[in-house]
């Protein structure tokens, strides 16, 4: 699928543009701070109906405007059913105090959740960083976007069984200098999360083994072979019994103020060797490590989507890619991206001649030149 028309109102330091697309590779140029990441980020809002950067929908909106709207027409592969004409609108209206309005060819939905992964995307930024660098929330957060653009399920799993951890750690905190505890209480929260993490678990553990091959096969090809590295899922259900391990910690845990147990404390350990990827590699080596990744996951994307007969490559946003990377990586990027395995591509980068490298303008590439929120093409 393909985004062939973007329209941007007040959006960021963007206050007015309309842009059409090449189905296959589109360049953003500017000096940093000119408007290249809002631009993706407008795209990116389109497709999981929030900013990539930020949870306050009002800092969207271009300061000193009360409103801001972005709206973008997609290109349907043949024999895509999300699009019978083969053609699709989604907007989204962002106004002060109020309600983000969120459109699909015109209609309000009724739930956002009902339109992840009706735009299957991919974005690669600096801020992939935290992976390496925080915790492992950011790196369940990471497994928990690219399931759930595929499996609703999950996603409504994943939001149940977090509406009702919280309701446990509540409890936890409510009894923390109690004599007398209501163990009954505990029980019926415990049997309502132990389904949903089961499935979380299953989800989680299907998709790393799944996104394996692909992530080792593109970060030889980005390496050239000369770095063995690995992804492996870490969870507490490997080997134990979810029941049993809720009330066997129920005491420490108020005793903690938290639930230990649970998918909530999964793990997506990063090596390099036989060592963290944290602690040995360089910082060429990091960010291979994340692009590779994040190319996996468009691979993933699109293999899983053939099998479910919605053939959808994802949109893939490279925002800012090459820096800290020497130009035979470089080379071997450009060469991968420019493949067949990959579909409609955005790039943001400050040096015309790495773009000068990567576009081929018998293959109807974009160039667009962006200055303080303007853009020329």
């Amino acid at each position: 699928m393909t985004l062939t028309q973007l329209n941007i109102l007040n959006y960021r330091n963007i206050r007015e543009a309309g842009l059409e697309f090449s189905p296959k590779l589109n360049c953003f140029v500017g000096l940093n701070g000119q408007g290249k990441t809002n631009i993706l980020d407008a795209i990116y809002l389109l497709s999981f109906t929030k900013s990539a950067y930020t949870t306050q929908d009002s800092q969207n909106i271009t300061h000193g405007e009360e409103m801001a709207m972005v709206q973008g027409n997609y290109s349907y592969n043949a024999g895509d059913p999300a699009a019978e004409d083969g053609q699709i609108s989604v907007s989204c209206g962002l106004r002060k105090g109020v309600k983000k309005q969120f459109r699909k060819n015109k209609k309000d939905y009724k739930r956002l959740i009902e339109h992840i992964g009706l735009i299957p995307l991919v974005m690669v930024s600096p801020a992939d960083h935290r992976l390496i660098d925080e915790g492992s929330d950011e790196r369940r957060r990471f497994m928990d976007s690219v399931i759930s653009q595929l499996d609703r399920q999950y996603l409504e799993a994943l939001t149940a069984y977090t509406s009702l951890l919280k309701q446990r750690n509540a409890l936890l905190k409510k009894y923390e200098d109690a004599t007398i505890v209501a163990w009954d209480l505990f029980e019926v929260i415990e049997e309502q999360m132990i389904p949903y993490a089961e499935y979380i678990f299953a989800s989680r553990e299907r998709f790393v083994n799944q996104l394996i091959p692909y992530f080792e096969e593109v970060y030889n090809r980005l390496s050239g072979g000369a770095e063995e590295v690995s992804l492996k899922y870490i969870s507490q259900l490997q080997d134990r019994d979810l029941r049993e391990a809720y009330q066997r910690t129920r005491s420490r845990d108020i005793i903690l103020g938290w639930t230990s147990q649970g998918v909530h404390k999964d793990e997506l350990e990063m090596n390099l060797g036989e060592y963290p990827l944290k602690r040995v590699a360089s910082q060429g080596q990091q960010k291979t490590f994340l692009l590779a990744m994040k190319l996996a996951q468009a691979l993933y994307l699109s293999a899983q989507a053939a099998e479910g007969n919605r053939p959808r490559k994802p949109i893939l946003l490279l925002d800012d890619i090459f820096d800290k990377l020497d130009s035979e990586r470089v080379a071997r990027i450009v060469s991968l991206v420019q493949s067949d395995d990959f579909g409609q591509i955005f790039i943001t980068d400050t040096d015309r001649q790495h773009l000068t490298e990567i576009v081929n303008p018998d293959e109807g590439a974009k160039i667009f030149y962006v200055t303080k929120g303007e853009i020329n093409e």
